[in-house]
């Protein structure tokens, strides 16, 4: 991992999801990259073309102003947590979010994407209110989402992986491994089991014991009606740090790990949720 891409609206649960990065970036001698994204005002009727170039350059102007500002409390929050050390970059755009995120994503070889979440409900998590889930749903970098409440007070000691036992699950339980090893974190692999279980289920949970015996990793196989609360009940039964998801296209056991129920984690879980993408 040499690039994380820390998109920020310097709010509150922006800065949450700082500290993560910064110590992300310095488990993996990384370097972040801070990003701001502006919305230009929509002018109607101008009564000429230069006024509006005007406006325009005002606005952009008065933003590059906000953001240089406001880049000295994120270098305060390296400093307080003695990660001043970690290399930082500043990129500021205008337009939509997720577009810009994904652009940098490519120019920038970014290896993660870690961002701040507040939550939703109702008509506003089931319209991709937040700007996580939208960034989950339409990204192919893997995503970290910190909600506010989670503070990084501590080393990662444990990390959950939801699991189908599929095939395409193993990448991301490497990668799972990879970040495990880096903080010396036990990985305790999650499947909850229900009604439409495969047949060979059992062969494959084997397997998957056999090929990872080497690896310091637990394996969890609970029943559970409720998907969401049987993963919420097991990070506090288990005081998981950090879930790791994988989103799944649309088919077989899709009411189960796809990414409705990714983003709807993203809202209400009190870890970090980090999100791999199937391609």
């Amino acid at each position: 991992m040499k690039r994380i891409l820390f998109p920020t609206d310097f709010s509150e649960a922006a800065n949450a999801a700082f500290v993560y990065a910064l110590q992300f970036a310095d488990s993996f001698e990384a370097e972040v990259i801070i990003l701001h994204v502006y919305d230009l005002p929509i002018v109607e009727a101008p009564p000429m073309p230069e006024s509006t170039k005007e406006i325009f350059d005002v606005v952009e102007l008065n933003q590059f102003e906000s953001f240089r500002e406001e880049l000295p409390a994120l270098h305060k929050i390296a400093q307080n947590k003695k990660l001043d050390h970690i290399k930082l970059r500043n990129i500021l755009l205008y337009g939509d979010l997720v577009y810009n995120i994904n652009k940098v994503c490519s120019e920038e070889n970014v290896d993660m994407v870690v961002m701040g979440t507040t939550g939703a409900s109702g008509v506003k998590e089931a319209f991709l209110g937040s700007n996580a889930g939208s960034v989950i749903a339409n990204t192919q970098t893997p995503v970290l989402c910190v909600p506010t409440a989670a503070q990084f007070h501590h080393q990662v000691k444990s990390i959950a992986f939801t699991t189908q036992y599929k095939d395409k699950d193993n990448e991301a339980l490497r990668k799972t491994l990879e970040l495990a090893e880096k903080f010396k974190a036990k990985v305790y692999c999650l499947y909850i089991k229900n009604d439409d279980d495969p047949a060979d289920i059992d062969e494959r949970i084997n397997e998957w014991k056999i090929y990872y015996k080497e690896s310091n990793i637990d394996f969890f196989n609970i029943a559970g009606d409720h998907i969401e609360q049987t993963i919420l009940d097991f990070i506090e039964n288990q005081q998981v740090d950090m879930l790791v998801m994988r989103t799944h296209k649309r088919g077989f056991f899709e009411s189960l790990f796809h990414r409705s129920l990714t983003k709807k984690m993203a809202y209400h879980t009190k870890v970090p949720l980090l999100v791999f993408h199937e391609n």
